[in-house]
C-alpha cells in the first residue's frame, strides 16, 4: 500500500491549483474523474467567466492564460433583466470569457510530474485508521488503495469528503441546468435574469464561440420544468434559441448562512465548493477555489501544530467575504428591493441607442 503526504480528491480549479502548489514540498496523489484529454464526461453547467478575483490569483502566481482557453467574444457588461417588471439595466463587468472545460484541462496540465495523478478515476471509499487516511479508488481498470497523512476534498457540491466528515450537515442545493444553442443573435451579449416565479436564485445567458448558452439554478423539484418555463418567457425579450447542441446539468450549492462554510477536521480539509466556498449572489466559484487552495497550501507548508485550526482561522476573511455575498443575494432576489435598485439607475450604463424593452424588442435592436 503506497503512502502519500497529501491525497487530493477532485481536480477542478481548487484541486489542480493545490496540487501544483504543493508539488516539490509534499508527496501528493490526486484523483480526478475527468479524462486527461477531450470533452467526454464533462457536463458541468458553467457560464465560463473568469472574475477579477480569479485573475488576481493568477497574477500572484505569475501565470498567464493560453489562447486556447480564451473564448470569444469578450463582453464588458451584463444585461440584467427583471422578468416581472420588464426592467433591463446594463452594468459594467470585467470578466474574461473562457472555455470552462479547456480551462480545467489546462489547470491540470500545470501540475508537475512529481504529483501522482489518476485521471478518469473514481474515489469509492475513505476512512481514517491509525492516524492515516485510507483512500480506495478505481483507476486503470482496477481497484487501488493508498494512505495519506492529509486528505483534501476538492470534489465540488457532491463532495464525498464533505459527506464523510459531516454526514448530518445540510446546505441548500439547486439543480443547475444549461443548454447550448447555435448563436442567432446579431450582437452577442451576457445577461443575468431574475424571475421569482421560476426560481429564488437566478438564471444567465452568454455568447461563446458561435454558441448561445442559456442556464440557471432552480429548486431540485421540477427544475427542468422551471427551466423550460423561463425559456418561453424570454421570447418576450427576443432571446433567440437556435438549434440545440447539448444540455448540461449538475448540483450546485447555494450557501445561505455562516454555518454553510465548512473547512474540515482530523487532518482532512475542504476547499472550493466542497467547503461551501461559492458566491450566493452569482454562483461564481473559481475565485474562491483558487483562494482557498492558496490558503491551504500555505498552512500545510508551514506545518502548523493544528493545521485544521490554522486553516479555519486563515480562511476567516474569505468566509466573511462570502457571507457578504449571501446578504447581496438576499437583496437581489427580493423583488421589491431589486426593482428599487434597478429603477435608481445606480451604476447603470445607458446605451447610445434606444435600448429595447420586452414590448419593443426587435432583432435589429440586439
Amino acid at each position: 500500500m503506497e503512502h502519500f503526504d497529501v491525497a487530493i480528491i477532485g481536480l477542478g480549479p481548487a484541486g489542480s491549483a493545490l496540487a501544483r502548489q504543493l508539488a516539490g514540498s509534499k508527496r501528493v496523489i490526486a484523483l480526478d474523474k475527468k479524462h486527461q484529454h477531450g470533452t467526454d464526461g464533462f457536463t458541468k453547467p458553467c457560464g465560463g467567466l473568469l472574475a477579477p478575483d480569479a485573475q488576481r490569483s493568477f497574477i500572484r502566481d505569475g501565470i498567464t492564460l493560453p489562447v486556447e482557453v480564451i473564448a470569444n467574444p469578450q463582453i464588458f457588461s451584463v444585461k440584467t433583466v427583471d422578468v416581472e417588471t420588464s426592467l433591463t439595466r446594463n452594468y459594467q463587468r470585467s470578466y474574461i470569457n473562457i472555455n470552462r472545460h479547456a480551462f480545467d484541462l489546462w489547470m491540470k496540465s500545470l501540475i508537475p510530474d512529481d504529483v501522482v495523478v489518476h485521471h478518469d478515476s473514481l474515489c469509492q471509499k475513505i476512512w481514517r485508521e491509525e492516524g492515516k487516511w485510507q483512500v480506495v479508488f478505481h483507476s486503470d481498470g482496477q481497484k487501488q488503495h493508498v494512505t495519506a497523512d492529509y486528505l483534501v476534498g476538492a470534489d465540488g457540491a457532491n463532495s464525498l469528503v464533505h459527506r464523510h466528515l459531516y454526514p448530518d450537515h445540510q446546505i441548500r442545493k439547486y439543480v443547475a441546468i444549461q443548454q447550448w444553442f447555435v448563436e442567432q443573435h446579431p450582437a452577442p451579449f451576457y445577461s443575468c435574469i431574475f424571475d421569482n416565479d421560476v426560481t429564488n436564485c437566478y438564471s444567465w445567458s452568454i455568447s461563446k464561440d458561435g454558441y448561445f448558452i442559456f442556464g440557471g439554478a432552480y429548486p431540485m423539484k421540477e427544475g427542468q420544468q422551471r427551466f423550460e418555463s423561463l425559456k418561453e418567457k424570454m421570447a418576450a425579450f427576443h432571446f433567440r434559441f437556435g438549434e440545440k447542441v447539448k444540455s448540461e446539468k449538475c448540483t450546485v450549492l447555494f450557501p445561505s448562512r455562516w454555518a454553510d462554510f465548512i473547512c474540515g477536521k482530523e487532518n482532512a480539509f475542504l476547499i472550493g465548493e466542497a467547503a461551501g466556498f461559492i458566491s450566493a449572489s452569482s454562483l461564481e466559484g473559481i475565485s474562491y477555489a483558487l483562494d482557498s487552495a492558496e490558503i491551504l497550501n500555505s498552512v500545510l507548508k508551514n506545518k502548523a501544530e493544528d493545521p485544521n485550526d490554522a486553516y479555519w482561522r486563515a480562511t476567516r476573511k474569505l468566509r466573511i467575504k462570502l457571507y457578504g455575498k449571501i446578504i447581496k443575494s438576499r437583496c437581489l432576489t427580493a423583488p421589491g428591493l431589486r426593482k428599487l435598485l434597478m429603477q435608481s439607475n445606480v451604476a447603470h450604463i445607458p446605451l447610445n441607442i434606444n435600448e429595447p424593452t420586452c414590448r419593443d424588442y426587435t432583432t435589429e435592436n440586439l
